[in-house]
């Protein structure tokens, strides 16, 4: 809950939140900025500069006082002519600490609209093959979900054709990779065919482990145009 400081002196205050808010603010943040980042790009800069401050740190004015100054110790200075400190610093960081909670929702809200979309995109009865969902969920930026399903229907061929060929792959759990050298080395795929389906496994793989950078829109139309390919000439 946010402090009413527009009535009171931050030295009032200041102890009721300090080590609190030193303790759980950093990992609130990171946490809410990888959020935003995903679910409202174009606010993530804003919510982070409201973090570290304007960066004009020849100015000593509320302007350019960032949640990080206050939480490493700086403060506002003591202006000699007034003689008071120069703002309320506790005030400063309570107003921008309440846009980045307002920034948040909207992510919340836009997160809770995703989803509707999604369910509505991967009901089966929209679409006539898994790939024309694919190509769905890929133009409404769900990005990782088309290329993951993408990713499942390739590998799910392959399979389907080292056992047509009547190779057996030995691994308990053979991954898209395996199959693709096993049907390289039966020689029932050239080096190029080869090679193309490595290409399409390293994109399905990005889209997958979201520890990675995020897959782009023209990486993810590849893997899918490429799927198509495969289920309809290797047989």
């Amino acid at each position: 809950m946010l402090i009413d400081l527009s009535l009171r002196d931050a030295s009032d205050v200041e102890p009721e939140i300090r080590g609190s808010f030193e303790r759980n603010y950093q990992r609130w943040y990171t946490e809410a900025r990888a959020a935003i980042g995903q679910l409202i790009p174009a606010r993530a800069d804003e919510f982070e500069r409201l973090y570290l401050g304007e960066g004009r740190r020849h100015r000593s004015d509320a302007a350019a006082f960032g949640i990080q100054d206050w939480l490493t110790g700086r403060r506002a200075p003591f202006d000699p002519k007034t003689n008071r400190v120069a703002f309320n610093d506790l005030l400063a960081v309570s107003m921008r600490l309440k846009t980045q909670l307002e920034i948040l929702q909207s992510a919340e809200a836009r997160w809770e609209s995703s989803l509707f979309e999604l369910r509505a995109l991967v009901r089966a009865d929209l679409f006539d093959s898994e790939l024309d969902a694919c190509r769905e969920l890929a133009s409404h930026g769900f990005l990782r979900a088309a290329g993951t399903v993408a990713g499942v229907l390739l590998e799910r061929h392959l399979l389907q054709v080292v056992a047509a060929h009547g190779l057996v792959v030995r691994k308990s759990e053979p991954t898209l990779n395996d199959f693709n050298d096993h049907l390289k080395k039966a020689g029932v795929l050239d080096v190029p065919a080869w090679r193309q389906i490595q290409r399409l496994a390293d994109v399905r793989n990005l889209c997958g482990h979201s520890k990675h950078r995020e897959p782009e829109r023209q990486e993810v139309d590849e893997l899918i145009d490429g799927v198509e390919r495969v289920l309809q000439t290797l047989r």
